[in-house]
């Protein structure tokens, strides 16, 4: 239709109380959205994507999240995802 846009490409999060205690959680969630937003407009326009954050993701550092996210982006983006 004409005026219409294309909708925004989304991201959700999942962080269960496996990853740690509260505090724990809040900082994988605060890292993830912080290297989901930077990698947004590697996917199509109005994607929608849940990031689900593992237990070992508490004990992860920085550089290890934004290595586990980049290998499941290209697995997404290559069509190897469910």
């Amino acid at each position: 239709m004409p005026g219409e846009s294309t909708p925004p490409t989304r991201a959700g999060f999942v962080v269960s109380k496996a990853v740690g205690v509260a505090v724990v959680r809040n900082k994988v969630k605060r890292r993830l959205r912080h290297l989901v937003r930077e990698r947004l407009s590697e996917l199509p326009p109005g994607s929608l994507v849940v990031v689900r954050a593992l237990p070992g993701a508490g004990d992860a550092d920085h550089a290890q999240l934004a290595q586990d996210l980049d290998a499941a982006f290209k697995r997404l983006l290559s069509g190897g995802a469910r």
